[in-house]
C-alpha cells in the first residue's frame, strides 16, 4: 500500500508527516521518495542535541525514514540556491516553500516501534510481525 501526499504552502513538513500517521494509524511506514522546496529548514545536524534553523529558501533533494505510530525518524537532504547541500535529522519548523510531494510505504504486515534502546539510550526502531 502507498500513499501519496502533497503539501502546499506554510505547511509544517514533520507534522504533516505526524498528521498522516496518526489519520491514516500507519503502524509501520517507510518514506520511499520526498521531493519539494522549503521556504525555512529546522534541522538537528550530526552530533548536535539541539536544532538549527535556517530562514532561506531550499530544494528538498532527499526525504527518507521511518513513521510509527509512537514517533518518525526522518532525514532530510537539502540544497541551496548555489547546490551547497545539508542534511539532517528532520525537526518542527521545516516550512514548505511551493509544495512537497511524498510517497510512503505501508508495510501492512509489521509494527514499528521505537523503545529506548539500552545500548545507545535513544529511541530506536522495533520491528515486529502483526499477529493474525
Amino acid at each position: 500500500n502507498v500513499i501519496v501526499l502533497r503539501l502546499k504552502p506554510a505547511e509544517d513538513l514533520k507534522e504533516c508527516l505526524q498528521a498522516v500517521t496518526t489519520e491514516r494509524a500507519i503502524a509501520a511506514g517507510i518514506i520511499l521518495t520526498g521531493i519539494g522546496s522549503l521556504e525555512r529548514a529546522a534541522l538537528r545536524l550530526a552530533g548536535s542535541s539541539s536544532s538549527t534553523v535556517f530562514d532561506r529558501r531550499f530544494e528538498i533533494v532527499s526525504l527518507s525514514g521511518t513513521l510509527s505510530p509512537d514517533g518518525l525518524h526522518v532525514h532530510v537532504a537539502i540544497a541551496d540556491e548555489t547546490g551547497q547541500m545539508l542534511g539532517g535529522h528532520l525537526v518542527p519548523g521545516c516550512q514548505i516553500a511551493t509544495t512537497a510531494e511524498i510517497a510512503i510505504g505501508v508495510c501492512s504486515e509489521l509494527t514499528f516501534s521505537r523503545p529506548v534502546d539500552d545500548v545507545t539510550g535513544f529511541r530506536e526502531l522495533a520491528i515486529a510481525s502483526k499477529q493474525s
